[in-house]
C-alpha cells in the first residue's frame, strides 16, 4: 500500500509540475499535507489538505448562483449550448505574493502551486468572480458556462460572443464535455 500510495503522489506531482501548474520550492510561508483518497472505482487519488489553511481564510461571500434560478431562466429558451471550462480552476493563475502560502510537501519535494488549486476554502467564489460572464443569454456556475438562445440564428452569434469573451480572457474549454446546439 505505502509503494502504491508514492506511485500514485510522484505521477500526480509529475502531472502538475508538467501542466506549470506547480512549481520545487524551499522554505514556504504555510505547509500543507497530501491526502491519498481511494474513490469508488477504486483509483486512488492525490488531494493537498487545506483544511489548516481553510480555517485561517475568512469567508468570500461573493454568491454562486442557485442551479433551480438558472434553469428557471432558460424557461423560454429554444437553444442552448453547455460548455466546461477545461481544468476551469487551475486557469486562474495565483497572486504571486500568495503562492507559497499553499506549498505542499511530499516525501520527494516541497511544492507551491501558480494557479489556484481545489480544495481552497474560497476558490469556487474566486472562480465566479473571475468567471463573471453573465449577460442576457449567458449563465454561468463555476466552470460550467450556458449560453441560450431564442432560436438557432440568435445562438450562432451569442455562442461566437461568448467564444470570444472566454478567447479574451485565455479561458480554455473541455470539448469533450461540451454540447452544442443543443434544442429544448
Amino acid at each position: 500500500m505505502a509503494g502504491e500510495r508514492q506511485n500514485v503522489i510522484e505521477d500526480e506531482v509529475n502531472k502538475l509540475l508538467k501542466a506549470g501548474y506547480i512549481k520545487e520550492i524551499q522554505y514556504p510561508q504555510w505547509l500543507t499535507n497530501v491526502v491519498i483518497v481511494k474513490k469508488a472505482s477504486e483509483k486512488m487519488r492525490m488531494y493537498v489538505d487545506f483544511q489548516t489553511l481553510n480555517r485561517a481564510c475568512p469567508k468570500d461571500t461573493y454568491p454562486l448562483p442557485r442551479i433551480d434560478a438558472m434553469v428557471d431562466r432558460t424557461f423560454e429558451y429554444e437553444v442552448m449550448s453547455f460548455l466546461d471550462a477545461f481544468s476551469g480552476y487551475h486557469q486562474i493563475r495565483m497572486v504571486k505574493e500568495d503562492e507559497e502560502k499553499i506549498a505542499f510537501i511530499t516525501d520527494f519535494g516541497t511544492y507551491c502551486y501558480n494557479v489556484m488549486p481545489f480544495g481552497l476554502k474560497n476558490a469556487g467564489a474566486t472562480y465566479q468572480h473571475v468567471n463573471g460572464l453573465r449577460g442576457r443569454n449567458l449563465e454561468a456556475y463555476v466552470d460550467d458556462i450556458l449560453v441560450k438562445s431564442k432560436s438557432m440564428k440568435e445562438h450562432l452569434v451569442d455562442l461566437k460572443e461568448t467564444l470570444n469573451t472566454l478567447r479574451s480572457f485565455n479561458l480554455k474549454l473541455n470539448p469533450a464535455k461540451c454540447t452544442f446546439g443543443a434544442t429544448s
